[in-house]
């Protein structure tokens, strides 16, 4: 195919995708009993071991396929507008591309978190005829270090092949703050990104005890550059991560539980990947009365929050229905690792 030809292909796929997006926002933000967001785990295992990552282990098999389409029909059920795969690596499930087309029948918008190793042209070429909407690939550095692998230079061929290639919007999230030995590599990052016809976002790494921890100057004057690098989209909306930068608490209202459902790889419901435990109830059973209940839950852990996509998707409900019941659980700090924002995805 010429490059018109895919070019016409691509821009008319994003036509398509954006205004189910704007369907999807439309709805949302009428109606409140839904989930906006899941994050949905098939496989916990990956294929790297970023020093600072909680969020896999080396040894796990897929999740049955057939449980995994069970639950997409299930978060289908409860109206879920955007249902993103995430690991673990995702692409080592074997049943990938059935599960992304799964997802897109029931309506829901179609997300794909990736280290991108494991990328093709015929693995792209597989994704656009499933229907997969967005991708998102985490780059934290220039070289790859002893922290992580999933370097530029190592990525770049596999970023070439999505530009030429995938008719899916891809974004590439960098990186700045505590173990980034290079600040200027963030930089560096989202330039190529939107080099190659990608969007663009930056993350901010906390220190090694999980804590919030303020940019240096040159960390700041990075991360400003990079933010004004990104394309008008739905990320730009990161007002929470200025007070993050400033090593600060934000005051909002954490909709984890409604609004925002992660979906272990045993089939539970919990806050958020990094607060994994509660409500912990299996997603067959989660109804209506569940999302209700959590939607007006104050989160203890929500000051000092660094997942992003929920912060996202508290905008939909920031003016309305203050939260009235506390949460019971024992709140604990997140464990002393690296704890890495995802500014697009997770």
């Amino acid at each position: 195919m010429t490059d018109h030809g895919f070019r016409a292909r691509r821009d008319w796929a994003a036509l398509k995708r954006r205004l189910r997006e704007l369907k999807m926002i439309a709805w949302g933000a009428i109606h409140k009993d839904h989930p906006i967001m899941a994050h949905i785990i098939p496989i916990r295992r990956c294929n790297l071991a970023c020093t600072y990552c909680n969020e896999f282990d080396d040894y796990s098999k897929p999740v049955d396929t057939d449980v995994v389409m069970e639950r997409v029909d299930k978060l289908g059920s409860l109206g879920t507008g955007i249902i993103t795969i995430s690991g673990g690596e995702p692409l080592l499930h074997p049943d990938l591309d059935q599960i992304i087309a799964r997802i897109r029948s029931t309506g829901a918008i179609t997300g794909l978190i990736t280290n991108g190793y494991l990328l093709t042209v015929d693995r792209i070429e597989r994704l656009n005829r499933a229907g997969l909407d967005h991708m998102q690939i985490s780059i934290d550095n220039v070289m790859p270090d002893e922290v992580s692998k999933k370097s530029l230079k190592v990525l770049d061929r596999k970023l070439q092949l999505l530009a030429n290639h995938a008719l899916f919007h891809v974004n590439i999230n960098s990186v700045v703050g505590g173990g980034v030995k290079d600040p200027d590599d963030a930089l560096t990052i989202a330039r190529r990104a939107i080099d190659l016809g990608f969007s663009s976002t930056i993350g901010i790494i906390h220190d090694g005890g999980g804590q919030l921890k303020p940019l240096s100057e040159k960390e700041r004057e990075i991360y400003l550059a990079v933010k004004a690098l990104e394309k008008r989209n739905f990320s730009q909306l990161s007002f929470f991560q200025e007070n993050i930068a400033n090593g600060q608490p934000n005051n909002w209202r954490c909709r984890a539980g409604a609004r925002y459902l992660y979906i272990c790889e045993d089939g539970l419901v919990h806050y958020c990947s990094q607060q994994r435990g509660y409500p912990a109830v299996p997603l067959t059973e989660y109804t209506v009365n569940d999302i209700r209940r959590e939607y007006i839950t104050e989160k203890a852990c929500a000051p000092h929050c660094t997942v992003s996509c929920v912060h996202y998707v508290s905008y939909f409900d920031f003016w309305r229905v203050p939260q009235t019941l506390p949460d019971t659980r024992p709140y604990e700090a997140p464990e002393p690792s690296l704890v890495q924002i995802q500014s697009a995805g997770r």
